[in-house]
């Protein structure tokens, strides 16, 4: 398969803003990286409040003609956009590995994530279906339907460059909004290419812009008194603070924030099913994931059984330039990234855990300088290390044991973060129980990362989600629209006289 080259791109990276790139003039730029080498690649503008401003007038600018149009000819503009975005997915996909540094294959398997959901909102004629009901009381009839905010946002992280930008705009277009993105200045180039692509698909200039930034930006949209909704995925803190701010504005909010997913391994479960779902689910995409699994929960004897053949594989994985097509590994996204991570290992091992295979001093031949780890696997991990407690983001797993079920789920349901669990077992009770009694809104039974299909709805609970809708599926359509309720008579059904009561059912 050729892969396309994307490396030697050394364009600045600036703006979509009304239908054209921009290339910003704050004059306040940031490295973006080529993590596999660890050299800078090109240059990211940092977007002023001006820049900010300009990309929320384009979207107000375009919002109106926008609302009124039809939701079919918004789903066939959708769906022009479908199929540029699948004949460009590799070179979507080249583009995250490029800034990211995770692996092709992952990369690709991202952009198809990322299209399945705008392939949802090409259903939105159905989707935005209202209901109604004839002869509420005498003479009267009673409808709903869904109406667009207007301007809303959305603010990514950088571990999913196109796949979580697609929980959001594609479902807020097609409702009849306009969007403003703010993505990862860590890497920026996916989100200008897609906004690229659904231009050429027809989409009016404005409706959908583009605006890099930090901070500042993210702190300028929440602010801005035309920006209706916001949507976030990243860590808890920020996650609470867009949340917290957003709502001090009057605004909608749904903000995804940290993870900690634990795998409970029963000791009915197929060890061999078993160890490769961890090992791909804890060092994949090199843990960078909010669905990553970084705790194994091995209950009653498992522990011995599984510890030394997760070791045998961590310390086997094939870690190299993401774009080598066999590569199971690739680096982590930057250096900051790579010394916290690290730096967590140090911790783990001051708190008494024991290192079974330690990824520090990874170093891959031809590419010394990039942001490499290995995969690390700690054994007797406590609730109280902070290797447990807190969300690493990197290629370490934690192996927790526990004498049964009950004592599993309980330790689960005590940590703070409610994103995802999972549960090797061969048995249908156990699976049945472990279901209904975990506190976690994604769950996955023998499925190591339960990431729900793009007509369900992504989402945690407890410190994992603020807000209360998760993001794409029906709840997406729900976020992105208000219900709009309307009671309707004609002058010959009404009676003379005033009514001074209730309307009642009569």
């Amino acid at each position: 398969m050729a892969v396309p080259n994307v490396f030697n791109d050394t364009q600045n990276v600036g703006h979509f803003i009304g239908g054209r790139r921009v290339p910003g003039d704050s004059g306040r730029l940031q490295a973006v990286y080529n993590p596999a080498t660890g050299a800078t690649a090109r240059q990211v503008a940092l977007g002023s409040v001006d820049e900010v401003n300009q990309a929320v007038a384009a979207a107000v600018a375009a919002a109106p003609s926008w609302a009124d149009t039809p939701p079919i000819r918004r789903a066939r503009i959708m769906n022009k956009f479908l199929q540029l975005m699948n004949e460009h997915k590799d070179t979507l996909a080249a583009m995250i590995t490029a800034e990211h540094g995770k692996v092709f294959t992952d990369a690709q398997g991202e952009v198809e994530r990322g299209i399945d959901i705008i392939e949802f909102a090409c259903g939105i004629p159905q989707l935005l279906k209202g209901d109604y009901t004839e002869q509420v009381s005498t003479g009267m009839d009673n409808w709903t339907v869904r109406q667009p905010l207007g301007v809303v946002a959305g603010i990514t992280p950088f571990n999913f460059p196109c796949m979580v930008p697609c929980w959001m705009f594609p479902l807020a277009i097609a409702t009849g909004n306009t969007f403003v993105l703010k993505p990862s200045e860590r890497d920026p180039s996916a989100s200008l290419f897609m906004a690229e692509l659904f231009t050429q698909a027809g989409l009016p200039d404005g409706v959908f812009n583009v605006v890099q930034g930090d901070k500042l930006a993210v702190d300028t949209l929440l602010e801005h008194p035309q920006v209706k909704a916001i949507s976030f995925v990243g860590s808890t803190p920020i996650a609470h603070y867009i949340h917290e701010r957003g709502s001090h504005f009057g605004k909608r909010v749904q903000a995804l924030g940290g993870a900690k997913n634990h795998l409970v391994v029963m000791p009915d479960a197929d060890l061999e099913r078993t160890v490769d779902a961890l090992v791909g689910a804890a060092y994949g995409s090199a843990g960078e994931r909010c669905m990553a699994i970084s705790v194994a929960v091995l209950v009653g004897d498992t522990g011995d059984k599984i510890v030394p053949l997760l070791a045998e594989r961590a310390k086997n994985l094939k870690i190299r330039n993401g774009m080598e097509l066999d590569a199971e590994m690739g680096p982590v996204v930057t250096k900051q990234a790579l010394e916290r991570i690290e730096g967590y290992i140090g911790a783990g091992i001051e708190e008494g855990a024991r290192l079974v295979v330690d990824g520090r001093g990874c170093s891959v031949p031809g590419h010394e300088n990039g942001f490499f780890t290995g995969g690390t696997l700690f054994d007797h991990v406590t609730p109280q290390m902070r290797i447990y407690k807190e969300e690493i983001f990197g290629p370490v797993l934690s192996c927790v044991r526990v004498k049964d079920l009950a004592e599993a789920v309980q330790l689960i349901n005590d940590h703070e973060f409610g994103n995802g669990v999972s549960c090797f077992t061969s048995d249908g009770n156990v699976a049945r129980e472990f279901t209904r009694r975990v506190e976690i809104g994604m769950v996955g039974i023998n499925v190591p990362i339960p990431v729900p299909m793009a007509w369900q709805g992504f989402g945690g609970w407890k410190k994992s989600l603020f807000g209360d809708m998760h993001v794409y599926g029906e709840e997406g359509v729900r976020f992105y629209t208000r219900q709009k309720s309307v009671m309707q008579r004609w002058p010959q059904s009404i009676g003379k006289g005033a009514e001074f009561v209730m309307p009642t059912a009569k």
